[in-house]
């Protein structure tokens, strides 16, 4: 008698579900508690668009200590103020998600961050610079620094344009990391940030407290 074919990621329960992430059928366990764990999902994998769709749906609301820079306040009239410098981070995030394919949105968080702390500093008038420690966040926070220098070099350039502030550069930072930690599920190997980017439609959750808003662009 032949052999009952078992999941290859548990060796107990009947693979059923093709995982695009192993190239073979998987059990639905499996499927729902490695997915973006232990397995690099694809974005167009069907069962992990299914999963989105749910959590978005039931997601709760982020307290404002659960946000990053909980004490600073972003307006919404300054992140549309700076809407081209949003899009424009948005797009230098896709491009070097788009070079470097095991970017997750940890890895953003994580490099926006860093470089928020640095244009805290630089608005503090005391200069203090620490990257991620992390290979890969940490060259995306290069790429991210050396995007904002060509950024200001291309604003001063224009004739009628003032030079971008830091000060202005860092509560769009902040922004930005607020819509990551809010647009992510917490999972180690997920995307969903970086996905919504892509699309180009960024969501956020807004919050009622004054001094820890998202913005929704």
């Amino acid at each position: 008698m032949a052999q009952r074919p078992s999941c290859p990621l548990c060796a107990k329960r009947r693979p059923e579900r093709f995982c695009p992430a192993q190239g073979e059928k998987i059990c639905a366990v499996c499927c729902g508690t490695e997915r973006e764990r232990t397995l690099d999902c694809p974005a167009d994998c069907a069962y992990l668009i299914t999963a989105h769709r749910y959590e978005q749906e039931h997601r709760q609301p982020l307290g404002p200590g659960e946000l990053p820079f909980p004490g600073v306040e972003v307006s919404r009239d300054l992140i549309y103020e700076h809407q081209p410098l949003v899009n424009s981070f948005a797009h230098a995030l896709v491009k070097f998600s788009d070079e470097q394919r095991a970017l997750t949105d940890p890895d953003a968080l994580a490099a926006i961050t860093a470089l928020a702390e640095t244009y805290r500093t630089l608005v503090s008038g005391i200069y203090y610079e620490k990257p991620p420690a992390a290979p890969l966040p940490a060259s995306l926070y290069a790429a991210l620094a050396s995007f904002i220098q060509e950024y200001k070099q291309q604003q001063s350039a224009r004739a009628g344009f003032a030079g971008l502030k830091d000060s202005a550069i860092f509560p769009v930072l902040v922004y930005l990391a607020r819509v990551c930690r809010s647009s992510a599920n917490g999972r180690p190997r997920s995307r969903l940030f970086l996905e919504l980017l892509r699309a180009g439609e960024p969501q956020a959750q807004e919050r009622p407290a004054e001094t820890s808003r998202i913005i929704t662009p």
